[in-house]
C-alpha cells in the first residue's frame, strides 16, 4: 500500500472517532443543563408556594359554581401565609404571617382539619363569633334566615353518573353577597343541624351543592376551619374539561374543553361600594 493510501486510511479513522464522540457527555454542558433545570424547578416551587397554586376540582360538592374538571388558581397572598401554604406544610411558621381575614362568600382551599394531607374547597358562610344553623334546608346566620330565590329546577348529573332533579337558587348572604346553590330538597341528611357557634380564629364553610357536600356541618370530619388551615382564595378558572381530556391532551381539546368557562371569575357578586 502506498504512503498516500495509508494516509487516507488514517484520516478516515480519525474522522470516524470525531463523529462518534458524544457531545452531551462533556462535563461542562451537563453541569449547565443541571443548573438550568434546578433553577426552573426552584422558580416553579416559589411561584407555587408563594403566589399561585393550581388546583383541580375532583367532585361536585361546589356545583353549580365549580364543576368536576375545572382547573383554578389559588391566590396564596390573599390571606397571608401559614405552614399549610407550603408543600407538605414544611415551613416553620407559627400560626399566620401577613394575615388578611377571609371575607364572607369567598371560595377557599384549606387543609382538612381531620386529615391535613387532604385539601378541600368550600365557601365561607360563617365568620368568627357567628351562630350558624340549618333548619328545614334553610341557612340561618345569627338567627336570621338567609334569603334565596329560585332560578330553575333542572336535571343534573351526579358524581355517580346518575341523573338527579335539583333546585337552583340565588342565595344572598349578609352584606348582600350573592351566589348560586343547588338543593335536591329541604329534607336531606344535612338539612337540619344543631346550632353551631363559630370559634374565634375559625370559619364555617359549606359547599354550594348543599345536599352533596361534606363541610362544616359534619363536625367529626370538617367542622369549623381554623384560619391556619386556609391555603388561599380561589379566584378564577384557567382551564376546564368535561372529563374526556386531560390538561395536556391538546388534540382532544376541541371536543372536551368547556371554552365558556375559561378564565371565569369565581368571586361571588358583591354590592358595589359607594364612591
Amino acid at each position: 500500500m502506498s504512503d498516500k493510501a495509508e494516509n487516507m486510511v488514517h484520516s478516515n479513522e480519525q474522522g470516524d472517532d470525531a463523529e462518534e464522540k458524544p457531545v452531551l457527555l462533556e462535563r461542562q454542558e451537563i453541569g449547565e443543563f443541571a443548573k438550568t433545570a434546578l433553577i426552573a424547578v426552584l422558580i416553579a416551587l416559589v411561584i407555587r408556594s408563594v403566589l399561585f397554586e393550581p388546583f383541580n376540582i375532583p367532585s361536585g360538592s361546589m356545583k353549580p359554581t365549580l364543576l368536576v374538571g375545572d382547573y383554578l388558581f389559588v391566590n396564596k397572598p390573599a390571606y397571608g401565609y401559614s405552614r399549610y401554604s407550603f408543600p407538605f406544610a414544611i415551613a416553620p411558621i407559627d400560626k399566620r404571617i401577613f394575615a388578611e381575614e377571609p371575607a364572607r362568600g369567598d371560595v377557599v382551599v384549606f387543609a382538612l382539619p381531620s386529615n391535613d394531607s387532604i385539601d378541600y374547597i368550600k365557601r365561607v358562610v360563617g365568620m368568627p363569633g357567628d351562630e350558624i344553623q340549618v333548619m328545614r334546608g334553610r341557612l340561618f346566620i345569627n338567627d336570621q334566615i338567609v334569603p334565596r330565590e329560585l332560578v330553575e329546577t333542572k336535571e343534573v348529573t351526579m358524581d355517580s353518573g346518575e341523573k338527579q332533579m335539583v333546585n337552583e337558587y340565588i342565595e344572598t348572604l349578609p352584606g348582600g353577597i350573592k351566589h348560586r346553590i343547588y338543593e335536591e330538597s329541604d329534607s336531606e341528611r344535612l338539612d337540619n343541624t344543631p346550632l353551631f357557634s363559630v370559634p374565634e380564629g375559625h370559619y364555617f364553610v359549606m359547599g354550594d351543592n348543599r345536599d352533596n357536600s361534606q363541610d362544616s356541618r359534619v363536625v367529626d370530619h370538617v367542622g369549623p376551619v381554623p384560619f391556619e388551615n386556609i391555603i388561599g382564595r380561589a379566584d378564577f378558572l384557567f382551564f376546564s374539561t368535561n372529563g374526556y381530556a386531560h390538561l395536556f391532551e391538546v388534540w382532544k381539546w376541541p371536543w372536551s374543553v368547556r371554552f365558556d368557562r375559561l378564565f371565569m371569575d369565581i368571586d361571588p357578586k358583591r354590592p358595589e361600594k359607594d364612591a
